[in-house]
């Protein structure tokens, strides 16, 4: 990359700066460019497109993204410390890279740009799931963005694609199944970090379903939060706080099954019924 985009190596950038990798941030930075123009292909023509990324870090996937040609790329940063070397960046892409600095639980994204815009990011791991799910599952829909892609710990990935009687199907499941089109991209090991991660990670591109089955959010956040709550139930237990086996008569399901029988309609049946 530093022949493509004349910036110097990501190494040297997080030297010179101090900016080892935080804990407390979920910081596991990305230092093989080879891979970071990989994530960014993945989230197609970038051009006209404006990409918001969460938690740049020293701005390996922040470049890969520029040196693609996206338009304008929004980044979302937490740490201070990380600012210098991204206002490097934007000195290098006049007027396409704008930083916000911020917990990205708390911004407002659909403020943040106009026109296409798609989501690519190496996601904090301990704020990865919530912001997936926030994005999920605004009231309006389609939404804001066009696609994610998102890199998260390999087993929240598999979470992410599963379907019905997959060993790692639950809520994440279901809400991803009910209105996106979601798929593993590719793998990312350990040691392409800095400072490795103790797991395997796991590129994963959503696409928006436009006319996902009709159902309200607030009703099947309950319905899977309660029959995931207690799993290993049956039914017309773990339902008990939201009518138990009346609702699954309801909404014709045998209640001795269990949550991880029931598919993506079935469920959304379940909260139309509630």
């Amino acid at each position: 990359m530093a022949a493509l985009d004349g910036l110097p190596p990501l190494r040297d950038v997080i030297q010179r700066h101090g900016l080892d990798a935080k804990k407390a941030l979920g910081q596991n930075f990305l230092l093989d460019l080879n891979l970071t123009q990989k994530i960014a292909r993945t989230a197609g023509p970038l051009d006209d497109v404006t990409v918001i990324e969460v938690g740049p870090g020293p701005g390996g996937l922040t470049r890969a993204i520029l040196a693609l040609g996206a338009k304008r790329v929004v980044a979302i940063e937490r740490d201070p410390r990380c600012l210098p070397a991204l206002a490097e960046i934007s000195a290098h892409y006049p007027g396409r890279l704008d930083v916000v600095e911020g917990d990205a639980l708390k911004v407002d994204f659909q403020t943040l740009a106009e026109g296409p815009v798609r989501i690519i990011a190496n996601l904090p791991y301990n704020v990865g799931t919530q912001l997936l799910v926030n994005w999920l599952l605004p009231e309006r829909w389609p939404p804001f963005w066009q696609s994610m892609t998102l890199m998260f710990q390999r087993e929240v990935g598999l979470r992410i694609v599963a379907g019905a009687d997959d060993d790692h199907y639950g809520r994440l499941g279901v809400l991803c199944g009910w209105r996106t089109k979601a798929r593993l991209a590719f793998e990312v090991p350990p040691q392409a970090f800095t400072p490795p991660p103790k797991v395997t990670s796991t590129v994963v591109h959503l696409e928006p379903i436009d006319k996902p089955i009709p159902c309200a959010v607030s009703a099947l956040e309950k319905v899977t939060q309660a029959a995931f709550g207690q799993r290993r139930k049956m039914l017309r237990q773990s339902l008990k706080p939201l009518g138990g086996e009346a609702l699954l008569g309801k909404a014709g399901i045998d209640p001795q099954r269990r949550a991880e029988t029931l598919t993506v309609e079935e469920f959304c049946r379940l909260a139309n019924c509630l």
